[in-house]
């Protein structure tokens, strides 16, 4: 696993996935979280962690970009957001974001079968339910 941490963009394929959108043009960036998003809330078997990293990054990026979101700080994170530039959330981005967090946390994903081999299982875990909690809460 190439993760050096809990974090939603501690891990290269999160990391891989922010220089991406960092690189897309700014009209393809909601297209590209969405399609991450998907790529997990969609899936109907066994969840690969690659897509579940990039799930987790992309909801965390919606999170940043609602309302009382709190800015990125992660270096890891894509520069622009951090910059404080903004990307317009769609209203059903929140809700897709859920979908997928909830597969990401699924007993057939790999990212949660490779946390449970840690010590910092409840931790990782803990880092996807409270953003999944914060965007549930504002999902419409």
């Amino acid at each position: 696993m190439g993760t050096w941490d809990i974090g939603p963009f501690d891990n290269d394929c999160a990391a891989d996935w922010c220089d991406g959108l960092e690189d897309a043009d700014p009209a393809e960036r909601v297209g590209l979280i969405r399609q991450a998003l998907r790529e997990a809330a969609e899936e109907t078997g066994f969840l690969d962690s690659r897509e579940g990293e990039r799930a987790i990054a992309a909801a965390a990026v919606i999170r940043s970009q609602l309302p009382g979101g709190a800015p990125l700080a992660s270096s890891y994170a894509p520069d622009f957001l951090v910059g404080g530039d903004r990307v317009e959330v769609p209203a059903d981005l929140p809700t897709l974001a859920v979908r997928a967090l909830d597969r990401v946390l699924a007993a057939d994903s790999e990212w949660a079968e490779l946390w449970e081999e840690t010590n910092d299982r409840d931790a990782a875990f803990a880092v996807v339910r409270g953003l999944r909690a914060e965007l549930h809460a504002t999902a419409p």
